[in-house]
């Protein structure tokens, strides 16, 4: 398979909603191998459908133990915690900033088989699937946070095109 480029910062494509996936054939089991490729070769935690130009709701992760990909998922939030973290993104490089986010969450949708699965998690894998799933969204981690945190991080990113 094959990495592809990163979407940056100002590509339309980051602040629309993804599409559903529908198809769980080859070419979508293909994307989802290069998905992976792409967030390996370029040292992420996780990588969105969007972040490589792909308007579909899928995401790969591989960070605090855990890996895999989901398709079309739901995030149910666990409990009332929250947690405060340095959150950086593939599509924002060079900027990490402490970006508020729920402590636990549970995550459901298919794997690139059609497959149900479930991913728990919590502190580092749950703000990894909070971010992916804004991603889908069309929604940014700098969205998040709070008006001088946000400025400071669009500054240094050098702007949204």
């Amino acid at each position: 398979m094959t990495a592809q480029p990163i979407r940056l910062l100002g590509d339309p494509v980051l602040r629309s909603r993804a599409t559903e996936v529908v198809d769980f054939d080859k070419e979508f089991h293909g994307l989802v191998r290069d998905m992976w490729d792409t967030m390996e070769a370029t040292g992420g935690a996780g990588l969105a459908a969007p972040q490589i130009g792909v308007d579909l709701r899928v995401f790969t992760y591989h960070c605090d133990g855990h890996a895999g990909h989901l398709v079309n998922p739901v995030v149910e939030v666990l409990g009332e915690g929250y947690q405060d973290g340095p959150e950086g993104c593939l599509s924002i490089p060079g900027v990490s900033v402490d970006c508020r986010r729920h402590l636990e969450v549970v995550a459901t949708g298919w794997n690139m088989y059609g497959e149900p699965i479930e991913v728990t998690g919590d502190h580092l894998l749950a703000r990894c699937v909070q971010h992916e799933v804004d991603h889908l969204d069309g929604v940014l981690y700098v969205d998040r946070l709070e008006p001088r945190a946000r400025e400071f991080a669009l500054r240094a990113a050098g702007g949204e095109r």
